[in-house]
């Protein structure tokens, strides 16, 4: 090998490497904070499904899971987007939101509420399925099913977290 060719090579490795590295450290843009449990400005912070456990919430948060075969569905991004735009009503009514988007090897929430690809599924605080959707769903209407369980209308006439 010349060394002309031989520089170009160890240069273009060098390029290529140091891209890797950017990309690891840019944020995926379709889905803000989705997967990786990180929160935004507004607070907005998913649980990976993972990460999740449905029990220890009982009884603390309203669970909403979103489920998907990939992070790329845009099924899946829609969900996410309209959750995020609404966060702060959402936060209001003690809403954690999950996401799993990995369907092997299946999280323990993925094999106690088995989806089958895009899924959203709205838990009530003692811990039962309130509602599953198999498109995503528009936040007002996440909202209102929120509203009409029994929990947060006694919540609501204790005054707590209107």
């Amino acid at each position: 090998m010349t060394p002309k060719r031989s520089f170009v090579i160890s240069a273009l490795l060098a390029l290529c490497l140091g891209s890797a590295g950017l990309a690891q450290d840019a944020p995926v843009p379709a889905t803000p904070a989705a997967e990786a449990g990180t929160q935004d400005e507004t607070g907005f912070a998913p649980i990976a499904g993972a990460d999740a456990s449905l029990d220890a919430l009982i009884w603390q948060k309203r669970p909403i899971v979103v489920f998907a075969d990939s992070p790329f569905d845009p099924a899946f991004k829609d969900q996410m987007r309209l959750l995020e735009a609404r966060w702060p009503e959402l936060a209001a009514r003690d809403v954690v939101v999950i996401t799993d988007t990995t369907p092997n090897p299946p999280s323990d929430v993925r094999l106690k509420l088995r989806p089958r690809g895009f899924s959203l599924v709205i838990i009530a605080k003692d811990g039962t399925v309130n509602l599953r959707k198999p498109r995503p769903w528009d936040t007002r209407e996440i909202i209102r099913s929120i509203d009409k369980m029994p929990i947060r209308r006694e919540e609501i006439r204790n005054g707590a977290q209107q």
